[in-house]
C-alpha cells in the first residue's frame, strides 16, 4: 500500500464530514456546463500524411468550459502536432464528464468504431480523486484500460495528460484542495510507476500549476483567466494544456521515432 496514501487516510478520515458540506456548497454554487460540440475533426497541412488520434477521458477532454472541442483540448492539440510535425491530424474525441477510469473501460471503450489509430490520448484522474478511489484499485482501473485499447489496436501509441491540478481549482476549499489534491498527486505517481516498463504508454507527469505555465511559456494573463467556473479549463487554458502537452509528446524520442516511421517523415 502506497504509504502517502495510508497515512493520508487516516488523517483525512476525521474530516469527511466536514468535506462533505464544503462539497456540496461547491456544488450549489459551481455552474453545470456543458460537455463541448464537434467531437472529431481534421487538421490539413497540405501533406499526403496523416496522424490518426483518438482523445479519451473525463469532462476536460469532453471539453467542458468551451463552446466547441475545436477550441478545447483535442482540437488544439491536433492544430499543434499539425503545425509540428508537418501533417495531416485527423482526431475524435470518446469523453464523459464524471467518468473514472473504470467507467472509461466500461462504457466508453466498447463504443469506439475505429480500427486504425496512431495515438491514444487520456485524460483522467479528476473523478477517481473525487471518488476517493484508492491507489490499487486504479493501478488495476488504469491496466485493464491499458490492455483493452492494446487488444483494440495493434502497436497503438497511448500517452496519458498531466493529472488535474485539483490544488489550483478556485472554487475549492483549502480543505479540499489539499485533501483531493495530495490524492491525485498519489495516483499520478501510481500511474508513472504502473506505465515505466510498459512498450509505447507514456505519462505526461509534470505538475500542472498555473504560476509554472504563465513563467514557462510567458504567458500573459491572470490566473483567474485559466478557469470557465472555477473547476474546469477555460478555452485559454485548454490551448495552453494542448501546446505544453504537444511538445511533451514531439520531444519522446521513442514516440517521435514511432511516428516518423508511420508518417514516412
Amino acid at each position: 500500500m502506497n504509504a502517502k496514501y495510508f497515512f493520508g487516510s487516516i488523517l483525512a478520515i476525521p474530516l469527511l464530514p466536514l468535506m462533505y458540506l464544503q462539497g456540496k456548497r461547491i456544488r450549489s454554487k459551481v455552474p453545470s456546463l456543458p460537455e463541448a460540440k464537434g467531437k472529431e475533426g481534421v487538421i490539413l497541412a497540405g501533406t499526403t500524411n496523416k496522424l490518426r488520434i483518438l482523445a479519451i477521458g473525463e469532462s476536460t477532454v469532453a471539453g467542458v468550459g468551451v463552446e466547441t472541442h475545436e477550441e478545447g483540448f483535442a482540437g488544439s492539440m491536433a492544430k499543434e502536432l499539425s503545425s509540428k510535425l508537418n501533417v495531416d491530424v485527423e482526431w475524435k474525441v470518446y469523453a464523459k464528464s464524471g467518468y473514472t477510469a473504470k467507467k472509461v473501460v466500461e462504457k466508453i471503450i466498447p463504443r469506439i468504431q475505429e480500427t486504425n489509430i496512431d495515438v491514444i490520448v487520456i485524460g483522467l484522474g479528476g473523478n477517481d480523486a473525487f471518488t476517493l478511489n484508492n491507489p490499487k484499485k486504479w493501478k488495476a482501473h488504469i491496466q485493464e484500460l491499458i490492455n483493452a485499447l492494446k487488444s483494440k489496436f495493434k502497436n497503438v501509441i497511448i500517452v496519458f495528460a498531466n493529472m488535474p491540478p485539483i490544488k489550483e481549482f478556485p472554487a475549492f476549499t483549502s480543505l479540499i484542495k489539499i485533501t483531493l489534491g495530495n490524492l491525485v498527486e498519489i495516483l499520478g505517481e501510481e500511474l508513472e510507476l504502473l506505465i515505466k516498463d510498459q512498450k509505447d504508454v507514456f505519462y505526461y507527469s509534470r505538475t500542472i500549476t498555473i504560476e509554472s505555465w504563465i513563467k514557462r511559456l510567458n504567458i500573459k494573463a491572470k490566473p483567474s483567466a485559466f478557469f470557465s467556473d472555477g473547476v474546469h479549463p477555460s478555452k485559454l487554458t485548454y490551448q495552453v494544456w494542448a501546446k505544453d502537452f504537444s511538445n511533451f509528446i514531439i520531444e519522446q524520442k521513442e514516440i517521435k521515432t514511432n511516428l516518423k516511421h508511420r508518417l514516412n517523415l
